[in-house]
Order: structure tokens, then C-alpha cells, then sequence
């Protein structure tokens, strides 16, 4: 998807999307991150606010609610959320959202809320300059294809926190993104994609922008890293098949998760704290 500044042209083009998933008999359609807008680097904090929604009460995800009973489908969104005092820990001002992913169900409720943890400061970029961080990872949530972990694009760089998710019973990791373009970038991108499927024995869907300064390459990826989807530069949607015994074969032959020595890991506790 390529979001472009309007939240309502977004909006739009979310819904029909939905709707297409709906007709071809999709269980679940994921976005990309930043899908309710595009934020130009030289957007301020306050305008980025002014766009920004409560997850219950707001349009963009109450819209979306609708359609996803209407479709019957289940739908993992993103947002600019607009927090509460005491949800904003951000060291700097009240200004700063949230980057929210938003699973919906196909009953048009709201099962899950995961807000951003590692915020991208990084690489010449600083988006705590805008956004607040969340504090918690989500506990996975069940679908028609399996039970899900939420994370958001620079996430993938921290592997503690894709175990952590197979471990609570992720079989698969949804990562809505918005990966920037640079210098091995694109090869960073599929190689961590790659290796959270492979260490964990998971499906992992990742929709990505395109255009503006993101790289696209949409991808999902099986449980031993067979790439199934890389959707290059492309705007659209593909459907994919996920197969849960294919989790369970790989799981078995590959028995990763099982074959941790936790018993030798302990006196490197205080690494993690």
C-alpha cells in the first residue's frame, strides 16, 4: 500500500481493499504500517497529532469495524493513536502518538491493541521526535489461520521479542511496516524476515509501504523460510494459503523452540534485564 498525506483518500482505499478480501473469501488481511497517513519528515509532532485517533471512538478504526463485519474478515490495522495522560511515556512532550496495530475481529470488535515498542532512532532517523513508545508486548490472539503475534517494522531487529511470541504461541508474526530505503536496506529486510520464520518455526506475514521513501517489498515467509509472497514495488493484495500443519511438521523436524538450554542460560540473566 502506498499511503499517501490524506487520511480519508487512506480510508478509502482501506475499505476497498476489505471488501475485495471479502469477495475472494480472505479469513484475515493485514496492512502495512503508517495506513492511516503518510507523515513527511518535515511534518511537526502537533500536525501529526492534529490526524491522530482514539482506537475506540475514532472514525478510521470504527469504519474499519464495520467493514469487517460486513466482509466477514478479520483485519489487522494501523494507526496514529492519540493517547491518554498516563498512556504517554514519552520523556519529551504530551504531543507524541502511538504507532498502534489493531486487530479486529470479524465480528467487527476489537480483540488487540499493540502499540510500537521499539521506536526507529536509528540510521539518521528519529521517530521519537513524533511518536511515544508502548511499554508491553501483546499476548497472541487467536484467528480462523492460527494464533498471531503483533509486531511493527524496526521490532523485527530484536529477536527477544519474536521469541517471546512463539513462546506464548505465536504461529505466526503479522509486522505491519514501513520500511525505509538506504543502503542494504532491502537485504536487511528480507534477511531478518527470514531468520524470525526460521528461529521460531512460524509463519511470517509482513506488508510493507511503497513509494515515498519505503522500500515495499511486501513478503510472507513459511515456517522453515521459504519465501511465498515477495510482492516487489507492487500496490495490490495477494492471497496466500497458511497452513497449519506445515507449522507443526517444521516444529517437529526442526525442533528449535524444544531444544533451547534454558538450564544454561540462566547465569546470563542480568544481560537481558
Amino acid at each position: 500500500m502506498k499511503s499517501s498525506t490524506n487520511k480519508s483518500e487512506n480510508l478509502k482505499k482501506s475499505v476497498d481493499y476489505i471488501r475485495e478480501a471479502g469477495k475472494k473469501k480472505a479469513q484475515l488481511i493485514c496492512f502495512p504500517e503508517f495506513q492511516m497517513a503518510y507523515s513527511p519528515i518535515g511534518q511537526s509532532a502537533k500536525e501529526l497529532l492534529s490526524i491522530a485517533e482514539n482506537v475506540h471512538k475514532g472514525q478510521f478504526i470504527s469504519t474499519l469495524c464495520r467493514e469487517a463485519r460486513r466482509s466477514r474478515l478479520n483485519v489487522i490495522a494501523t494507526i496514529y493513536e492519540k493517547l491518554k495522560p498516563e498512556q504517554n511515556k514519552s520523556k519529551y512532550h504530551n504531543d507524541r502518538v502511538s504507532d498502534t496495530a489493531v486487530m479486529i475481529t470479524n465480528q467487527g470488535q476489537v480483540k488487540s491493541v499493540y502499540r510500537k515498542l521499539h521506536l526507529y532512532d536509528a540510521l539518521g532517523f528519529k521517530e521519537s521526535n513524533k511518536l511515544a513508545s508502548g511499554n508491553k508486548i501483546i499476548q497472541p490472539f487467536r484467528t480462523p489461520v492460527g494464533k498471531v503475534g503483533l509486531m511493527i517494522c524496526y521490532d523485527i531487529r530484536f529477536p527477544e521479542m519474536s521469541r517471546i511470541l512463539a513462546l506464548a504461541g505465536a504461529e505466526i508474526l503479522a509486522i505491519p511496516s514501513a520500511w525505509v530505503q538506504g543502503v542494504m536496506k532491502e537485504e536487511h529486510w528480507q534477511i531478518m524476515l527470514k531468520a524470525r520464520a526460521i528461529e521460531n518455526g512460524c509463519y511470517v506475514i509482513a506488508p510493507d509501504q511503497i513509494g515515498n521513501i519505503f522500500s515495499g517489498r511486501s513478503m510472507v515467509i513459511d515456517p522453515f523460510g521459504i519465501t511465498l509472497l515477495d510482492m516487489g514495488a507492487k500496490e495490490g493484495m495477494e492471497i496466500i494459503e497458511i497452513d497449519r500443519n506445515r507449522i507443526k511438521s517444521v516444529r517437529k523436524s526442526l525442533p528449535l523452540l524444544s531444544n533451547r538450554r534454558i538450564d544454561a542460560y540462566h547465569d546470563f540473566d542480568n544481560l537481558l534485564a
